[in-house]
């Protein structure tokens, strides 16, 4: 009896925490000009808690049942009174109504941490109507359509596919491949949003740092063109440093999420190279004009052609990493993550990552890793060098080779592991 006490009291509660955003959107109204306020919600919540309680006692699931019908049945026919009076075409409130009946059910008869949690997140829910109103007016069709892309990826695609290796040298394993596509889709698209949030981004150090998120080779192609149609170079030079430094922290971050043990061999040389990047960004910011403006170098993340093309160039890197490592030893690791990471360095850190599956040595898969941070840089600095005019590259080769000298000598010093 004290149980169903409690439980009885987290239905009422369900209710009135309901109310209580209800009502307080409707404050200003006249007394008795609303169908339901704080009370009848409340009441609907400890209504639900009864018929439930009556149901599990009566050992007659058709009691509760038709306590929500004719609940559901009585509510409508008032809010339609109301809606034809106030002439208001919003069936939000019926539908609250019946979830709060529904979750004060829940709350006597089943999982009560769920009732509360739903509960809450009714509430939210509710109380967040401008903020969600606000975003789609907002929000783009591409973006709309990134984020259904990301939830289809994530709850549809990714179960479906089989959790082992489908080659011969165990290294093609098609859900962590596509886990590690969506891992890194998400934290784009994360950053995509963020920007989105605060609004389109002006100025060389936001645009920068934001397009980080997605691509630093873009940001630095994307500050080459235009320090070579006459942007000041310096500051440009200054931002691209910046990109840098958030494409290694940002790979630093995958690493403590995939494989947080790696972090111990590379994760001080890259937040060594990084604070360099910083500094020197820094500074070439500081002694530039700041009369320049970049374009918005942020681009949506989530193009399916792009995804698949990442996906299949994971696919191919695994499985010739996996190969090479079995037929040369974990040596050839590295080689192969200097050469994928080249191109895309994602890829090639997240190709080595999965291979401490095959018993491959952490400080191999540190070395592979940094090593892939390395020719993606000088890849960075080559594109660089061929859009961009020399006032522009050559701060930004400088600035790299200091970070590299700098992450070098972190690297030496450590232990041997």
């Amino acid at each position: 009896m004290d149980e169903m006490i409690l439980r009885l009291g987290l239905a009422l509660a369900i209710g009135l925490l309901v109310g209580v955003e209800r009502g307080w959107r409707e404050r200003a109204e006249p007394a008795g000009s609303r169908t339901a306020g704080i009370r009848t919600y409340g009441i609907s919540g400890l209504l639900g808690g009864l018929f439930a309680a009556l149901a599990a006692a009566l050992g007659a699931a058709y009691v509760f049942a038709a306590g929500f019908i004719g609940f559901a049945a009585v509510l409508a026919w008032f809010k339609a009174h109301e809606a034809a009076h106030d002439r208001d075409f919003s069936v939000t409130g019926v539908v609250a109504g019946l979830c709060v009946f529904a979750l004060g059910g829940l709350a006597v008869t089943g999982d009560h941490r769920a009732a509360a949690a739903g509960g809450a997140a009714l509430a939210g829910v509710l109380a967040s109507r401008d903020l969600l109103h606000g975003l789609l007016r907002r929000i783009t069709w591409i973006e709309l359509r990134s984020a259904i892309v990301l939830v289809v990826m994530s709850a549809i695609v990714l179960p479906l596919l089989p959790n082992r290796t489908i080659d011969p040298w165990g290294g093609l394993n098609p859900r962590e491949i596509w886990l590690f596509t969506v891992l890194t889709a998400a934290i784009s698209f994360l950053g995509y949003i963020a920007v989105r949030i605060l609004g389109p981004t002006r100025g060389l150090l936001v645009s920068g740092l934001a397009g980080a998120l997605v691509s630093s080779t873009a940001v630095t192609i994307a500050f080459a063109r235009i320090a070579k149609a006459g942007g000041d170079a310096r500051p440009l030079a200054g931002a691209a440093a910046l990109a840098a430094m958030i494409s290694l922290l940002r790979v630093t971050a995958i690493v403590l999420i995939v494989q947080p043990l790696a972090f111990g061999i590379m994760g001080p040389a890259a937040i060594a190279a990084a604070a360099v990047f910083a500094a020197g960004g820094a500074i070439l910011l500081m002694r530039g004009t700041h009369g320049s403006e970049a374009s918005d170098t942020s681009r949506n993340p989530f193009e399916l052609g792009t995804l698949l093309l990442f996906a299949a160039l994971l696919a191919v890197v695994a499985t010739a990493s996996a190969a090479l490592v079995a037929r040369f030893g974990s040596a050839s690791l590295v080689a192969t993550s200097v050469l994928s990471g080249t191109f895309d360095v994602d890829v090639a850190v997240l190709s080595a990552l999965r291979l401490q599956d095959l018993n491959v040595p952490l400080d191999t898969i540190g070395e592979a890793v940094l090593g892939a941070l390395s020719a993606n840089a000088l890849g960075r600095l080559a594109l660089a060098i061929f859009s961009g005019p020399p006032s522009y590259w050559l701060p930004l080769a400088a600035t790299t080779m200091l970070a590299a000298a700098g992450g070098v000598a972190v690297f030496l010093s450590l232990p041997s592991f």
